[in-house]
């Protein structure tokens, strides 16, 4: 009997990988992983130099990204069906083999493989590693405490309608706004109602050699990738802050 292994890649730098993901992957013979058509795949370029000679690759293209707005009907059945094809597919291969589905940050942290953990259950075993989020390697890349002491820390999706969005950033003191991109003119029109774009931060590949670190004031509406993270820092109680 095999089963499905989901390894978690951390934020992107592989020396940030944990021991077993590292062990697992690079002792993988079959290995799956979500991609945009026509893309290497984040994760699969964070492990390229790890995966052995004659390991079978399995790329789970996405059927759409961003050409249909998320909660449209088209699209939720359009992902709905890739993911049902996909569990039956690793169902499939996990009666035999041992395949390992490379996840970018923590797999449970808003990662794609969620959609698969639920549709295998009580179909094939299923180990998940877990691993440090994208946002934690992020947030360091700024090399700033990120929260103190009592400090309330939101995380928010750039996908949210620009009003919640307000009411969650007005509520909490450290922010982390996640799947901007294309969200990024509602994400500054929020954070300026809030009261918080002064102090907000973009960082693109975090941890990564193509990594950007600027502030979301000076970055245009029109270069900022999906994946990027806008964070707040929180300013909370702290002794040093009355010296």
């Amino acid at each position: 009997m095999g089963k499905v292994i989901c390894a978690g890649l951390g934020p992107g730098d592989p020396d940030l990988m944990s021991v077993k993901s590292d062990r697992t992957v690079r002792n993988a013979k079959h290995v799956a992983f979500f991609r945009k058509k026509g893309r290497a795949g984040q994760a699969r370029s964070i492990v390229a130099h790890m995966l052995r000679d004659d390991v079978v690759e399995y790329p789970m293209e996405y059927p759409v990204t961003t050409e249909l707005h998320f909660g449209s009907d088209e699209y939720n059945q359009l992902m709905v069906d890739f993911y049902e094809e996909w569990a039956d597919k690793l169902e499939a291969l996990a009666k035999d083999h041992e395949v390992v589905v490379l996840c970018e940050g923590d797999p449970f942290f808003y990662g794609s493989f969620m959609h698969l953990h639920t549709r295998l259950q009580g179909r094939a075993e299923v180990e998940v590693l877990p691993a440090i989020p994208g946002m934690v390697g992020c947030w360091n890349s700024l090399q700033t405490p990120f929260t103190w002491g009592d400090d309330v820390l939101s995380v928010l999706m750039g996908t949210l309608p620009e009003e919640d969005m307000i009411t969650h950033m007005k509520r909490a003191d450290a922010l982390v706004i996640m799947k901007t991109g294309r969200n990024i003119p509602t994400v500054r029109r929020a954070l300026q109602a809030a009261g918080r774009l002064d102090d907000a931060w973009l960082v693109e590949k975090g941890t990564m050699p193509q990594e950007r670190v600027a502030k979301l004031s000076d970055v245009a509406d029109d270069d900022c990738p999906y994946f990027a993270i806008v964070l707040v820092h929180g300013q909370g109680r702290r002794p040093e802050a009355a010296e």
